[in-house]
């Protein structure tokens, strides 16, 4: 099956019911943890060109750019971010693990009424869902000729931003989450695009080899 690096990263968010919870310890004032990608996960995902599996690969985030990523609510990018990295030195926090990528961030619930309002939602455990943005430098894919393909992200280029979100996708089932910017892409059709001229030019390679094999039988 095609191993595809593509020709510009593809912009996508995902969204997954994820571990969510904010600290009621008051040595953590504000603090709200969770996991906003998970390794491993089948998540069924669906588009103009039909449904297929996404996996991501415990290695994409290896050499991802997590420097500067924002925390938003339902991906709200016009607001002032709840918190933000800033390359490990500002007040969301990242960790990877065999399981995925788990934030911690730091909210100003003081000063800051939205900050609060997140921060209480969490805790009532009215929010349980995280969305995260990010860039696609790597894929493959397998059983392209089957009804259910499964693409497995390999890379993770950059991690844009992660979201608190009222209403999560379920793992295992269809998302739909894709950027304005994709209307007119969609990964499965370009894969089976791929595979299709992949298959034609083996044809062709082996009618030249027959082609040869016969002039060769004329000449003797």
């Amino acid at each position: 099956m095609p191993k595809l690096k593509n020709r510009n990263t593809e912009l996508v968010t995902r969204a997954y019911t994820a571990e969510f919870r904010a600290s009621e310890d008051e040595n953590e004032r504000g603090v709200i943890e969770g996991t906003p990608i998970v390794f491993n996960q089948d998540t069924k995902i669906q588009d103009w060109a039909g449904e297929y599996m996404e996996r991501i690969d415990p290695h994409a985030l290896d050499d991802a750019d997590l420097r500067d990523v924002c925390l938003f609510v339902n991906h709200d990018t016009g607001k002032i971010p709840l918190a933000r990295s800033k390359n490990g030195r500002g007040t969301l926090n990242f960790t990877i693990d065999d399981v995925g990528l788990h934030m911690k961030s730091v909210l100003d619930i003081d000063n800051n009424s939205e900050a609060r309002a997140l921060h209480s939602a969490v805790g009532r455990g009215d929010i349980s869902g995280m969305s995260f943005m990010f860039r696609i430098s790597e894929q493959d894919w397998q059983g392209l000729d089957t009804d259910m393909p499964t693409r497995i992200v390999r890379k993770i280029s950059i991690v844009h931003e992660v979201s608190a979100v009222n209403f999560p996708a379920y793992p295992q089932t269809s998302i739909n989450a894709r950027s304005s910017e994709e209307t007119e892409y969609s990964p499965l059709a370009e894969a089976r695009k791929a595979l299709s001229e992949e298959t034609e030019k083996k044809s062709s390679g082996q009618l030249e080899i027959e082609k040869l094999k016969n002039e060769i039988r004329m000449k003797f």
